[in-house]
């Protein structure tokens, strides 16, 4: 019998939020990405687009500046997304990290959410 993986659905990482779209922006994921569903981001600072958190970057993904709603697949070129940006618990054990991201990283990235009143549950 083969094993069936199950990829992190849309939103699943979400607890609660602020009333309407408060807490969610439309952003530009950057293209040369294919990224799941509650993928961490990091904001690039020349161009306000989003790429995959990234700890070891110097150009601002490797600040951590929301969450994505959906699954996005930008190996194609830049594309709009939904992400929790403000204002949002989340189930920090529902997020994904980029591969290899260490404990230590990870809190850092949740630290710096929070200043931006995401907060992990």
């Amino acid at each position: 019998m083969s094993v069936l993986t199950e990829t992190p659905r849309p939103g699943e990482f979400i607890i609660s939020e602020a009333n309407g779209s408060l807490s969610r922006e439309t952003v530009v994921i950057a293209s040369g990405q294919n990224l799941s569903a509650c993928a961490v981001l990091g904001k690039v600072t020349a161009s306000g687009k989003y790429k995959e958190l990234n700890p070891a970057a110097s150009d601002g993904t490797q600040i951590a500046a929301g969450v994505l709603v959906a699954a996005v697949n930008a190996t194609a070129g830049d594309i709009a997304a939904a992400a929790v940006v403000r204002l949002a618990e989340v189930n920090k054990e529902r997020m994904v990290w980029k591969s290899g991201a260490t404990s230590g990283e990870q809190a850092t990235a949740l630290t710096q959410l929070a200043s931006a009143y995401v907060i992990a549950r």
